[in-house]
Order: structure tokens, then sequence, then C-alpha cells
């Protein structure tokens, strides 16, 4: 599988508490914080649930 890099741009305040719980679930906790993970499509799932919070880009 592919690999893709996950940046937190926004912040999770004020966010529904399913969107925080996924947002921790993808390792993100910090503004500016990029993780890199496979490309499952529980991952991609993940990812298009917080769009809005995210930037991300093929590794």
């Amino acid at each position: 599988m592919s690999k893709i890099k996950i940046t937190q741009t926004k912040s999770v305040i004020r966010r529904p508490g399913d969107q925080k719980r996924t947002m921790e679930a993808l390792g993100l906790r910090k503004i500016g914080k990029t993780v890199e993970v496979e490309a499952t499509p529980q991952i991609r799932g993940m990812v298009s649930k917080v769009s809005h919070l995210v930037s991300v880009e093929d590794a």
C-alpha cells in the first residue's frame, strides 16, 4: 500500500466529539503536526471525516 502524510491545519476546539476522537486516532494532537500512515480504506475514511481540519499529500 502507499503512504500518505496528514498534517493538522486547524484546531479541534469547538468541534464534535467524534471529530476530536478521529483526530486523536490518527495521531494528531497539535496544529502543524504531521503523521505518515498507510493509505488503507479505513484511514481514508477517517481523513474524509475530518478533511476540513487536515491537509493530505502522498508520501
